[in-house]
């Protein structure tokens, strides 16, 4: 009879195990597709940091799902946030990764964006940031005191983000037209093309980016070289040890407060984002299968092999800088607003 007893009880444990989250996880991912959304077109630093990791992760999730990596690109990213917030299925079938910038764009009241980041699903991210500005060779400048002595606007061109955002700051805190921006490129790829054809005379953008998408134009000489000429931050990298820093070209406790806030987005870039409303063990199974992959020996020689810096930022803890970037000061806030499309 007590033997009986104990075998039911033990029958029912097992079950109770087999019904709870870990088995009912895995049983939902097991035979389905798990798409990436990716704001930003082919080619580019977000395109090559979410194929990288999207070709490790299936071993390290419940069920082994397929992975897809899809674009959605406009709007600097912008449309694909909107999209996984307000089209998707919280099914955690889908996940999003699209520019952290929105998120200062949310702070400041953009009509725009059309999400609430505090409600989003932040998986992780794969590195920090540091956007840095770069210049052709072809211009005849080579420095950043060559740039502020010519006289005459560089044509920058931007495919949103950085590439708009880090010019009109040194615009700002300068008190000069230093760069003239030229909007509009769907990507990266598109303003390097562009730099190449002689159209533009450099470019702003993330630096663990420009390593690897525009290794062939940094590897150049002569006119066809990219230089870069700045950057924010301190990369741990030699080609950008030796040149200025954006903090130290930064005077005033104004100036400083607006670059304090807009640099609190590169402390976790190409984050990936799931809608509201997903299970949160659903979410659970995207942050732990992440933090596995971007650990993965694996996926690290693939990354090392296509010279991307992996710098593991956790859900946790996005979640923490949305909720400062969020609750900025008011005065920072009117010192941001130009960020804001008119």
């Amino acid at each position: 009879m007590v033997r009986t007893l104990i075998a039911i009880m033990t029958a029912g444990i097992a079950l109770a195990l087999m019904s709870g989250p870990a088995w009912s996880v895995a049983d939902f991912f097991k035979g389905k597709t798990i798409r990436f959304i990716v704001g930003h077109a082919p080619g580019g630093g977000y395109d090559t940091y979410t194929r990288t990791a999207a070709r490790h992760i299936s071993k390290h999730f419940p069920g082994n799902p397929r992975p897809v990596v899809q674009s959605l690109t406009g709007a600097g990213g912008l449309i694909a946030g909107n999209y996984i917030y307000n089209k998707t299925k919280p099914d955690g079938l889908t996940v999003g990764v699209w520019n952290n910038l929105f998120v200062i764009h949310q702070a400041l009241g953009s009509r725009r964006v059309q999400f609430d980041a505090r409600k989003l699903g932040w998986v992780g991210a794969p590195v920090t940031g540091w956007p840095s500005c770069a210049v052709m060779g072809f211009t005849g400048l080579k420095t950043w005191d060559d740039v502020l002595k010519s006289g005459k606007p560089l044509k920058m061109g931007s495919a949103g983000g950085t590439g708009t955002t880090l010019p009109t700051i040194l615009n700002l805190v300068t008190g000069k037209e230093v760069f003239e921006i030229i909007p509009g490129y769907r990507g990266t790829a598109p303003v390097r093309l562009a730099l190449q054809a002689r159209e533009l005379g450099g470019l702003c953008m993330a630096f663990e980016s420009m390593r690897v998408t525009a290794r062939a134009m940094l590897d150049a000489e002569g006119d066809n070289k990219l230089i870069p000429i700045l950057v924010y931050g301190d990369p741990p990298d030699p080609e950008v040890q030796n040149i200025p820093r954006v903090r130290d070209l930064v005077k005033g406790k104004d100036n400083e407060a607006m670059l304090n806030a807009w640099g609190l987005q590169y402390n976790f870039q190409r984050p990936l984002t799931l809608p509201p409303g997903t299970p949160k063990e659903r979410v659970a199974a995207w942050r732990n299968a992440y933090t596995a992959t971007l650990n993965d020996p694996a996926f690290l020689a693939d990354a090392k092999k296509s010279r991307l810096n992996i710098v593991h930022v956790s859900g946790e803890q996005i979640d923490r800088y949305v909720e400062t970037m969020l609750n900025m000061s008011a005065e920072t806030k009117e010192r941001l607003n130009w960020m804001l499309p008119k």
